[in-house]
């Protein structure tokens, strides 16, 4: 195994590390494992710089920044939220807090065995001797609980207080990410071609169609000098197929928006700037603007089957392009998110951050298909 991918698997490792974290119960493990996963990131773009596919390398690295920076957040969250449950606890407890210092003040600054002494005489002394013994256990042990509830506040404080350092690190690892991809994106010329796009053709296809099935049905007409290039099959990955992009469904397939308007496709809720990947080997079939979509990139994985990625701000490539798996497409719209949003994204009651919307459809023989039945974690 190369030093490169040596270094990806242990990037890999640390995020799984992270996102599992994430899902536990304790949240400073969590926070840390994030922070791990981004300094592992970082170290990963230095390598990127001399890799052999840049654009390869770059993707992962920019993935790997942008998981590492979402488990921040929750790890963050997390810690917010069980941050204000002990000081609600310890304000709720105020009273008994004091008493229990207090008693324990006392017991403390008695050095005299007097104290101990009884006027029944000795037995009386040697049961109130243990039962002297049994409080002080039970009081140890209420000054135990509330030390460990103690130092566990000042531990998720003084993580809340170095994640600033560790969200910079990242924010600026994922914007110099972004903007190398964008650039080794642009000096590839070694893409294999299945065929050349007639712009002329294009422009007529998207002049004369009202919609996606008719512009879709006219596809195959803008191509020229088409060849026979066989990818992997993906019907047999069908519902296993992993999303394009880092987000949450917001909305499923048939679902009515906010205007009351459905369509066949899912809406994936994302961050700022998220990077869009092909989920399979494909052909860029289409890359642009197109009706009231935004920016639009068709692929096609194997013949009579589409996937539409709709509203990115940046595509990458060109139309007949073959891409690998897992291979830059485009950018999510969005300003680059500062330190402060990021923070007061942290918050227990905070419900910003995925500002962008990516929809998805998937078509076979030119009919919507539930892209539900497609891609993994879309499930009800």
């Amino acid at each position: 195994m190369t030093p490169a991918l040596r270094s990806l698997a242990a990037l890999m490792a640390l995020l799984l590390t992270a996102q599992t974290a994430a899902g536990q119960s304790d949240p400073a493990s969590a926070a840390r494992a994030a922070a791990e996963a981004i300094h592992a990131a970082g170290a990963q773009l230095s390598e990127a710089e001399n890799a052999r596919d840049r654009v390869a390398a770059l993707t992962e690295t920019t993935r790997a920044f942008e998981a590492g920076l979402a488990a921040m957040r929750e790890g963050l969250r997390r810690v917010s939220t069980r941050e204000a449950e002990l000081a609600q606890d310890l304000r709720a407890r105020e009273d008994e807090v004091a008493r229990l210092l207090g008693t324990l003040q006392v017991m403390g600054g008695q050095r005299s065995p007097v104290v101990l002494l009884h006027p029944a005489g000795a037995l009386g002394t040697a049961r109130a001797a243990m039962i002297v013994a049994d409080v002080s256990r039970g009081l140890n042990q209420q000054a135990d609980e509330l030390r460990d509830r103690l130092d566990e506040a000042r531990v998720l404080r003084q993580l809340q207080q170095s994640a600033a350092d560790t969200l910079a690190e990242g924010l600026r690892g994922v914007q110099t990410a972004r903007t190398e991809l964008s650039q080794a994106v642009a000096d590839r010329t070694d893409l294999p071609r299945k065929f050349t796009e007639d712009p002329i053709k294009t422009a007529l296809l998207i002049a004369s169609t009202e919609t996606l099935d008719a512009f879709a049905s006219g596809l195959t007409g803008i191509a020229e000098e088409e060849q026979a290039i066989a990818l992997p099959s993906v019907t047999d990955r069908k519902g296993d197929i992993p999303l394009p992009v880092l987000g949450r469904v917001l909305r499923r397939a048939g679902e009515a928006d906010a205007a009351g308007v459905t369509r066949p496709g899912i809406v994936v809720a994302t961050r700022p700037r998220a990077l869009v990947t092909t989920p399979t080997a494909a052909t860029i079939r289409y890359r642009g603007p197109l009706l009231d979509y935004g920016n639009v990139m068709i692929l096609e994985p194997e013949p009579g089957i589409l996937f539409v990625f709709a509203g990115l701000d940046v595509v990458y490539g060109a139309a007949g392009n073959v891409l690998a798996a897992g291979a830059p497409v485009g950018l999510m719209g969005g300003p680059e998110a500062d330190l402060g949003a990021v923070l007061s994204e942290a918050q227990p009651a905070s419900g910003a951050g995925r500002s962008e919307t990516l929809y998805i459809e998937v078509r076979e023989d030119n009919t919507p298909q539930n892209p539900g039945d497609w891609f993994r974690g879309t499930e009800d």
